[in-house]
C-alpha cells in the first residue's frame, strides 16, 4: 500500500512540452508510482525538459546502474523520427546525465541488478517537486540474480 507499480510507459497526454506558454491541462495526480521491470530486460528512457515553470537543465542520476546516453536533442522528442538518430555503436556510459534546457535525453540500460533503484534530478529542490521515481527490478532465475531475503534476526522498524 506504499506505492503502485503503474508508472506510465508514455505520457498520458502528449503536448508541446517546450512550447511557450505552457497551456496544457496537466491533470496531475498525487501518489507514489514506480515502474516494475523484468530482470535482464532492456530499458529505454527519454527524459524530456518542460517549460512548466521555466526551461532548465536537469542533471538526472540513476542509482544502481550505469546507462548509455544514446541521444540528446532540443525541443520535443519525436518518437517517429528521433530514434533513427540514436547512437547505438559507441554511446557514452554514465550514471548521471544532463537533460538539456528545452530539450531531451534518451538513455538505455540493461536491468540486470535486482532491487529498488532511485532515479532523480540532482537539484534537491526539484526532487522535492517530484522529479524522481524508482524502478523495481525483479529477481532473475538464479541465486546470483536475486536479492537475498532479509536475515531472520533483522529487527523490525
Amino acid at each position: 500500500g506504499v506505492y503502485t507499480a503503474d508508472f506510465p510507459d508514455r505520457p498520458p497526454q502528449p503536448f508541446n512540452y517546450t512550447g511557450a506558454p505552457l497551456t496544457a491541462n496537466l491533470a496531475t495526480t498525487s501518489g507514489t508510482r514506480l515502474s516494475k521491470i523484468a530482470f535482464n530486460s532492456t530499458v529505454e528512457l527519454v527524459l524530456q525538459d518542460t517549460n512548466l515553470l521555466t526551461v532548465e537543465s536537469h542533471p538526472f542520476h540513476l542509482h544502481g546502474y550505469n546507462f548509455f546516453v544514446v541521444r540528446t536533442g532540443i525541443g520535443n522528442f519525436d518518437p517517429a523520427k528521433d530514434p533513427a538518430k540514436f547512437n547505438l555503436v559507441d554511446p557514452p556510459e554514465r550514471n548521471t546525465v544532463g537533460v538539456p534546457t528545452g530539450g531531451w535525453t534518451a538513455i538505455r540500460f540493461r536491468a540486470d541488478n535486482p532491487g529498488v533503484w532511485f532515479m532523480h534530478c540532482h537539484l534537491e529542490l526539484h526532487t522535492g517537486w517530484g522529479l524522481k521515481t524508482a524502478f523495481v527490478v525483479e529477481n532473475g532465475k538464479g541465486p546470483d540474480q536475486s536479492i537475498l531475503p532479509p536475515p531472520k534476526d533483522l529487527p523490525p522498524c
